[in-house]
């Protein structure tokens, strides 16, 4: 039996122990958070894209997650909703999430951070992305379509709100558990993760007639004038 004598230092050994584990606990978090190097060597690997629909996309993709076929095959055995990004360049990163809402997590900010990092860094200003949201097979598939909608917008609004990425280069989609990251393990956590894909390279010098409009018009003025 033990002594009372004996409780003090297993209660000793028993918080250092857990102060330890929570130290471990906040080192895994905090390298959790991509490098920015690795999330821009991922997505400039880009050649060409396909023309996106994003809002037919989104009416096909919420249509087939309410339909039910006599023969429908297995989670693991759905064809894809959405092949044509499947071989562009793509990130996977893990975003917390609170429970069944789009609300992101403190723990998930610098991983937001570094996504908006790579962004504006050199290689990557000359490009577009689509931000998409998953979730595992677990639960109603309409529900987790929208939720992974919900939460794909929340990390566009956030990268164009906070971080000021421009809008113009940023698009949001949600395929629920109609397009797996893990196609093999349907419930798999990795299920659950954003995608940032490459998926268009914006025209070059976009700004430069709307700026040579009023200089034009300007000269216009001048020889009126005279």
């Amino acid at each position: 039996m033990m002594r009372v004598r004996d409780i003090g230092p297993l209660l000793m050994y028993l918080a250092a122990l857990a102060a330890s584990a929570t130290a471990s606990h906040g080192q895994a978090a905090a390298a959790a958070a991509p490098a920015r190097d690795d999330i821009v060597n991922a997505l400039s690997r880009f050649d060409t894209g396909p023309d996106l629909d994003i809002a037919a996309l989104k009416q096909t993709i919420l249509e087939r997650s309410k339909t039910r076929l006599k023969k429908e095959p297995e989670a693991s055995k759905r064809p894809p909703v959405v092949p044509e990004i499947m071989n562009l360049p793509a990130f996977n990163v893990a975003i917390q999430f609170d429970v069944d809402t789009p609300i992101i997590l403190p723990e998930s900010y610098e991983t937001v951070g570094r996504i908006a990092d790579a962004m504006v860094n050199a290689p990557l200003l000359p490009y577009s992305f689509l931000i998409v949201g998953h979730t595992e097979s677990n639960g109603n598939r309409p529900a987790n379509v929208i939720l992974s909608q919900r939460r794909a917008d929340a990390i566009r609004d956030v990268l164009s709100n906070t971080f000021k990425i421009s809008s113009k280069r940023l698009l949001s989609l949600g395929v629920g558990e109609e397009q797996f990251i893990d196609q093999a393990h349907p419930t798999s956590a990795v299920n659950q993760q954003i995608q940032i894909i490459t998926i268009a390279k914006l025209p070059e010098q976009t700004e430069q007639p709307a700026a040579a409009a009023p200089a034009a018009a300007a000269k216009k003025g001048a020889k009126k004038k005279k």
